[in-house]
């Protein structure tokens, strides 16, 4: 829950759409991206912004961009001004590098020798600063503060090797993989095609759906006949409210594109040798919605692993098993079941407080904390709780937690963390407080309960939430009759743990 009070984000979410079959399709495409947006408003809640083409050579693109929720931004009227489209692409936006302003919002459109292309970005690029000087030193003028508008003008760049006359996209996009090892997962469109592309750590997600009749939204057809389009999402849990059926991730360093006719692979671009991929750990922890599925398995299940783990490692004698709502609640269920406690809910969450992170000073701050839930005190008046949450970052926002549990009756309060202590930043696209404001690295850690108010507090080891992340992937693995094909294509299985062991999975060059 600290996580959401302290306003730890992701950077943002990407999705787009195109119609399969013969043009003017009658798949409204605006639409459905802003559904799919709407199903990725977690990733990013400060601006949003739609592309969209009819895919023809003339290249008129459509666009509209906003400050605010999705919702806000694309009211029916500005929708309107997204017409007559077969394909478009769209992004949510939560600034980690670049300023929050309208210039900042994505998609960047821009005019290539080749027609318009247009880019939407999720991640940070760890050499940002290098890539921006190296650009305007070729004469490249930058409008905004963006990694996403770097990205952008690497792609317009012409290799020496393409002709006039045909672009070679997939080189363009190799040459950007070549300029900065990580952190994105990007969707460009140019004319009548989306490439989706992940940087070969595949550092941030991203994955394609299929649009089918709702009729088939079982699974059962299969044939390309009853394929809609194709949608590609930083998440999969945008795919049931728009009609989609998961159909696979893209792959670590893998270019992709996307037509009205198929999916196809252009190339996989390989990690350097004998480094394992590095997708963010925190992803399964907190960032993601517990019903989209990453590297085959959902989210939730994960986290209900990880609460399961934390039982092993940090059992405690108590009556019941709890959580903060929400985030944590998978965690609290595994915990509870590997313990043979019972579940049972003390706080009930108001759901129209506004988040405490924007109050103006800590006094306040903890007040919002406390004013956000409700007690439910006879479910816990005279019993020892065991307390589980996602995080525990600068240790602010527990504290009145389990001061209003006491006060309503609670004999013990244990805290059980479902992920390990952040001690180090984020260069990657996650917003985390400097390394001087984390509670790890503060002198009160080493008691950190009497700091918090808690009878004990211990967290999730490294080696136990790796192990609940890896667990099911190596025996999936194991169990496939195409191993060497995976492993060719994917290489070695790894996660980035950087923010909490400050093992980057790239030499940072600042």
């Amino acid at each position: 829950m600290e996580f959401e009070e302290l306003g730890i984000r992701e950077e943002c979410g990407v999705f787009g759409c195109i119609a399969s079959g013969s043009w003017p399709a009658e798949l409204d495409v605006p639409h459905v991206i802003t559904l799919g947006l709407v199903g990725l408003q977690h990733r990013g809640q400060e601006s949003g912004g739609i592309v969209t083409s009819d895919g023809d050579s003339a290249q008129t693109f459509k666009v509209h961009k906003g400050m605010g929720l999705i919702n806000h931004v694309f009211s029916e009227d500005n929708l309107k001004k997204l017409y007559v489209s077969n394909l478009g692409i769209g992004h949510t936006r939560y600034s980690t590098s670049g300023i929050s302003e309208l210039e900042n919002c994505q998609p960047f459109v821009v005019d290539t020798l080749h027609g318009k292309i247009a880019v939407a970005h999720n991640g940070e690029l760890i050499n940002a600063k290098q890539l921006r000087r190296k650009l305007m030193r070729h004469g490249v003028g930058l409008s905004t503060s963006s990694d996403s508008e770097l990205i952008t003008q690497l792609l317009a760049f012409t290799p020496p090797q393409e002709n006039d006359d045909s672009p070679d996209w997939v080189a363009r996009i190799k040459n950007l993989m070549n300029e900065t090892p990580t952190s994105y997962s990007l969707l460009m469109m140019h004319k009548d095609i989306i490439f989706a592309v992940r940087d070969p750590y595949g550092n941030r997600p991203l994955c394609i759906g299929r649009l089918v009749p709702v009729g088939n939204m079982s699974g059962k057809g299969k044939k390309n006949s009853e394929t809609e389009g194709w949608v590609v999402s930083s998440e999969s849990c945008s795919f049931l409210s728009i009609g989609a059926q998961y159909y696979r991730e893209v792959l670590p360093g893998e270019i992709v594109k996307i037509s009205r006719y198929d999916v196809q692979t252009l190339d996989v671009v390989p990690r350097p040798e004998g480094d394992p991929s590095a997708f963010c750990i925190f992803e399964y922890v907190y960032f993601a919605r517990p019903d989209s599925i990453f590297e085959g398995q959902m989210v939730y299940s994960v986290r209900r692993r990880c609460g399961q783990q934390l039982a092993v490692e940090a059992p405690v004698e108590a009556d019941l098993v709890s959580t903060v709502p929400e985030s944590a609640t998978p965690a609290a269920l595994g915990y509870a079941q590997k313990c043979g406690l019972p579940y049972v809910e003390v706080l009930c969450k108001n759901r129209y407080v506004g988040r405490t992170f924007i109050q103006p000073n800590m006094r306040l701050r903890q007040l919002g904390v406390a004013k956000k839930f409700g007690v439910l005190s006879d479910n816990f008046k005279g019993k020892r709780v065991v307390l589980v949450d996602d995080s525990i970052v600068r240790g602010n926002t527990i504290s009145p937690i389990i001061k209003l549990l006491r006060e309503s009756g609670a004999k013990e309060v244990h805290i059980r963390v479902a992920s390990p202590p952040i001690k180090f930043p984020c260069y990657m696209g996650i917003n985390i407080p400097t390394k001087e404001e984390l509670i790890a690295n503060k002198p009160e850690f080493h008691n950190l309960a009497n700091y918090i108010g808690a009878d004990s507090v211990i967290y999730l080891s490294v080696e136990g939430l790796v192990s609940s992340v890896q667990g099911s992937i190596k025996a999936r693995q194991e169990n496939q009759n195409s191993l060497k094909t995976n492993k060719s294509r994917v290489g070695k299985i790894g996660h980035c743990t950087a923010c909490l062991t400050g093992e980057y999975p790239v030499e940072l060059d600042w």
